[in-house]
């Protein structure tokens, strides 16, 4: 079976008309999956709960199965409460918390355990098939080796997806690090992030990207991909392959994968697309930021 395609939850803050106007794109787009939510940062609120539920209507009347992703750091009570609301109406849950995956299992929704949840080996993964979970997503620095071995750990039946393009969400903080680059505090940061659609990008002093930071979420500078590698994750029999969107050419992207995976050829352009570079150094086992080139 071909691999299905899935579409990571906006990781950036972008006004309301973007996102509306990005969505009705989705739609038309040869993407299976789409998540939906803020995984980010609870202080985002260009979209209300009722706004994510009309996408998620909306997005599922086009024939696209729709995941309502939590944050990865649940922190307060109103973080907790609003996901209920929309799990209780978006009818699957991505567990990016603990928290999350308790809120999906009381509920009795099948859920997505999410990369968040640092899944690293078989009992793991067959802990949270047992509550619930239908999918998982490897952890971001597991390569190809290392799900291999947690796949063979394992003994329950369960779908696997990979993050297989866009900037890596490395870690989070209860800091809000773009409100720290502007002294401000995290609850007076002005909604700077709106400023950096991408993230912002952090440079060494030898000027030498390293880092981008997106609210109280730390990002991979460069663009991780595993284009090269296709043919190979389609032997893994892997399930599904996650495209994160960026704020350009999330679409051509999209096609272009959809197109190798179809068999059909596509002029991909990700010197255009991506110009900071890809990395996959993850996937081969070695540093991240390092890019290798698929042998036979």
């Amino acid at each position: 079976m071909t691999m299905k395609l899935t579409l990571d939850p906006l990781l950036y803050y972008w006004p309301r008309q973007q996102i509306l106007d990005f969505y009705t794109a989705v739609a038309s787009w040869p993407v299976d999956v789409v998540y939906l939510g803020e995984v980010v940062c609870g202080r985002r609120h260009e979209l209300r709960d009722a706004d994510w539920l009309a996408l998620a209507e909306e997005l599922t009347a086009a024939g696209k199965e729709v995941v309502i992703a939590s944050q990865a750091l649940l922190e307060s009570s109103s973080d907790l409460n609003s996901l209920k609301r929309l799990a209780e109406k978006g009818g699957r849950l991505e567990a990016n918390d603990l928290g999350a995956v308790k809120v999906a299992r009381d509920l009795g929704i099948p859920f997505v355990a999410g990369t968040h949840l640092n899944i690293y080996n078989g009992p793991t993964l067959d802990w949270l098939a047992a509550q619930g979970a239908v999918r998982w997503v490897p952890p971001l620095e597991c390569g190809r080796e290392a799900i291999a071995a947690i796949l063979a750990e394992k003994t329950c039946t369960i779908e696997t997806e990979v993050f297989a393009h866009g900037r890596l969400p490395l870690a989070f903080s209860a800091r809000c690090f773009t409100a720290r680059h502007y002294n401000l505090k995290k609850d007076s940061c002005e909604f700077r992030c709106l400023n950096h659609p991408d993230g912002l990008l952090v440079s060494t002093r030898e000027g030498q990207d390293f880092l981008r930071i997106n609210g109280t979420q730390t990002q991979s500078a460069a663009c991780h991909s595993l284009w090269s590698t296709l043919p190979q994750l389609q032997d893994m029999g892997l399930d599904l392959l996650r495209i994160s969107p960026q704020a350009h050419y999330t679409g051509e992207i999209i096609a272009a994968f959809a197109a190798q995976l179809a068999g059909d050829t596509f002029a991909a352009d990700f010197a255009r697309w991506n110009p900071e570079e890809l990395v996959n150094g993850y996937w081969h086992g070695t540093a991240g930021i390092k890019f290798e080139e698929e042998t036979a």
